[in-house]
């Protein structure tokens, strides 16, 4: 629907870029050809009208409802509407229990920062159902060991999400991006 509304407002738009741009080059000309233009369409309309008096009803019908049938539900379409709150669902014993996705990314990006060699951690949280698939994009210093410090991220995430939140842990993946070696060293 999104990709229907950006088209008809771009068509909208080129439109009245032409007519305003041919208004400002010769505005005289304009109006005596948007006025004939106007005068031609009066003139087919009334002997359409006079011509074919049940068809002439049936099209203004069909207008009508083509009018609402279509543009009523794109007007709706481009009124904004609360933001949904992606959140996972945590069963307990005593009943149901609602963590947000933000809430998540912002305690693992806490835990995670405090690790050593890390600079930045930008985790992308997405909620599947009751579990919760993570994607973090750290940034850590140039010497490190990868695969060691990957496993150590992975474990760390795993207990936070797993054993201190009570959530089901679905895929991670894990980014790592070397901050630049210091200059003059």
């Amino acid at each position: 629907m999104n990709a229907i509304n950006r088209i008809i407002a771009f068509l909208i738009f080129l439109i009245a870029f032409v007519l305003l741009v041919f208004l400002a080059i010769a505005p005289l000309d304009a109006l005596a050809w948007m006025q004939g233009q106007l005068g031609s369409l009066s003139h087919w309309v009334a002997g359409y009208q006079r011509s074919n008096p049940l068809l002439f009803t049936l099209g203004r019908i069909a207008l009508g409802v083509i009018a609402f049938l279509v543009v009523i539900p794109l007007m709706l379409a481009e009124i904004p509407r609360g933001k949904k709150v992606k959140a996972v669902k945590v069963r307990t014993e005593q009943g149901e229990i609602q963590v947000t996705a933000d809430s998540i990314a912002r305690r693992l990006a806490w835990h995670l920062d405090q690790l050593a060699d890390v600079i930045s951690v930008t985790p992308i949280v997405d909620p599947r159902g009751d579990k919760v698939n993570i994607t973090l994009d750290v940034e850590t210093s140039p010497e490190i060991d990868v695969p060691m410090k990957t496993e150590e991220i992975m474990l760390v995430t795993r207990e936070i999400i797993e054993k201190d939140m009570g959530l089901k842990l679905g895929k991670l993946n894990v980014n790592i991006r070397h901050a630049p070696y210091p200059q003059g060293l």
